[in-house]
C-alpha cells in the first residue's frame, strides 16, 4: 500500500485517478481548491477509509508529510475556466508545480506532472511528437495555460537535474468522459449538452479543424503505467488517441447518438485555436505498452448516458 497525494482530486480526471488508486488498495489524500472541481465527483470516495479530501490551493505550500507518490493535476483545463482568472491560472501551474516539487524533494516521493498538448500551440508539425518544440503565442488569451504548463515542465526537469527528484511528465491530448462539467466549454461536453437540450450545436470556424479524443479511463491507465515505469522513463510522453476527427464529424456523431434534431451553427474561430491536433504516441507504445482501447463511438455513448442523468438531476 502506498500513500499518494493527488492535486485536483475533485476534478474530472483527478476523481477518475483517485477511483483507480483506491481500487488498487492505496491510501489517497486528495487536494482541491474547488474552483472547477466538485465534491460530487468524489462523493463515493469520501466514505472510503483510505481516502481523505482536503480543501487546499496548490498556489500555497503544503506541509511536508509521509508520501510515496504525488500526482499534480491541479489546474483549470478548459478555456472558459482558465481564462476567467489568467493570472491565477499561471500561478496554479507554476507555483503549484514548484510547491509539489519541493514537497517531493522533502519527502523523497516520486512526482507526476499532468502537462498538456497545448504546449505545442497551433502546431506546424503533424502529428506532434514529444521532440517538437511547438508553435506558440506567448502573449495571447490562451497563454496563461500554455505557458504555465511549459514553465511547469521546465521546473520538473530542472528539479530532476539539480535535486535528483524522481519525475514523470505526460502531455495530455483532448480527453472526455463522465464527470466533465456541463459548462466547461470543451467541445465534447458542449456538443452533448446542446444536443440533449435541443439547442443548436456551436461550431467555431468552418468545422474543419481536427482533434483527437481520448476516453478518461484510457488516459488514467496511461498515468498509472508511467508512474509505475522504470525511473529512467521520465517523459514527457504524449497520452492521447491518435484517431483524428473534424469538428463537423464529431458534431454529426453526437447528433446521431443522441437522436437530436439540433442544427449546426457557425461562430468565429477563437484566437490561437489550433487547426490540427493529433498525438504521436510511439513513445507511449514503446515504453508503457499503452494505447487507447475505447473507440470514440463507445466513449461518446458512455458520456452521453452520464450527461442525460446529470441534466435530469
Amino acid at each position: 500500500m502506498k500513500k499518494i497525494l493527488v492535486t485536483g482530486a475533485a476534478g474530472f480526471l483527478g476523481s477518475h485517478l483517485c477511483d483507480r488508486l483506491i481500487e488498487q488498495g492505496h491510501r489517497v489524500v486528495g487536494l482541491d481548491s474547488f474552483f472547477t472541481g466538485s465534491e460530487k465527483n468524489v462523493a463515493g470516495l469520501k466514505k472510503h477509509a483510505n481516502f481523505k479530501l482536503i480543501k487546499h490551493d496548490v498556489v500555497d505550500p503544503l506541509a511536508a508529510q509521509d508520501l510515496d507518490e504525488i500526482y499534480n493535476l491541479a489546474c483549470p483545463a478548459s478555456p472558459v475556466h482558465y481564462q476567467y482568472d489568467p493570472i491565477h491560472t499561471m500561478k496554479t501551474s507554476v507555483l503549484g508545480a514548484l510547491n509539489m516539487l519541493e514537497l517531493a524533494r522533502a519527502t523523497g516521493a516520486k512526482v507526476f506532472q499532468a502537462s498538456t498538448s497545448e504546449v505545442y500551440g497551433d502546431p506546424s508539425v503533424h502529428p506532434q511528437p514529444e521532440e517538437y518544440w511547438g508553435n506558440v503565442n506567448t502573449i495571447g488569451i490562451r497563454s496563461c495555460y500554455d505557458e504555465g504548463k511549459r514553465a511547469a515542465e521546465t521546473l520538473f526537469f530542472d528539479y530532476q537535474r539539480m535535486h535528483k527528484v524522481q519525475i514523470k511528465v505526460v502531455r495530455i491530448f483532448n480527453t472526455y468522459g463522465p464527470r466533465m462539467a456541463a459548462n466547461d466549454g470543451r467541445v465534447v461536453s458542449n456538443f452533448i449538452v446542446q444536443a440533449l437540450r435541443g439547442e443548436d450545436l456551436t461550431i467555431y470556424g468552418d468545422g474543419s479543424q481536427t482533434r483527437s479524443f481520448c476516453y478518461a479511463d484510457d488516459l488514467v491507465e496511461g498515468f498509472l503505467r508511467l508512474m509505475n515505469s522504470h525511473d529512467t522513463i521520465t517523459g514527457p510522453i504524449n497520452l492521447g488517441n491518435p484517431g483524428e476527427f473534424t469538428m463537423i464529424e464529431l458534431a454529426e456523431k453526437v447528433l446521431r447518438l443522441t437522436g437530436s434534431n439540433s442544427k449546426l451553427i457557425h461562430m468565429p474561430l477563437p484566437q490561437d485555436d489550433p487547426k490540427q491536433r493529433r498525438p504521436d504516441i510511439s513513445k507511449a507504445k514503446q515504453y508503457l505498452d499503452w494505447e487507447p482501447a475505447v473507440p470514440l463511438e463507445e466513449g461518446l455513448k458512455r458520456t452521453i448516458a452520464y450527461f442525460k442523468e446529470a441534466l435530469a438531476g
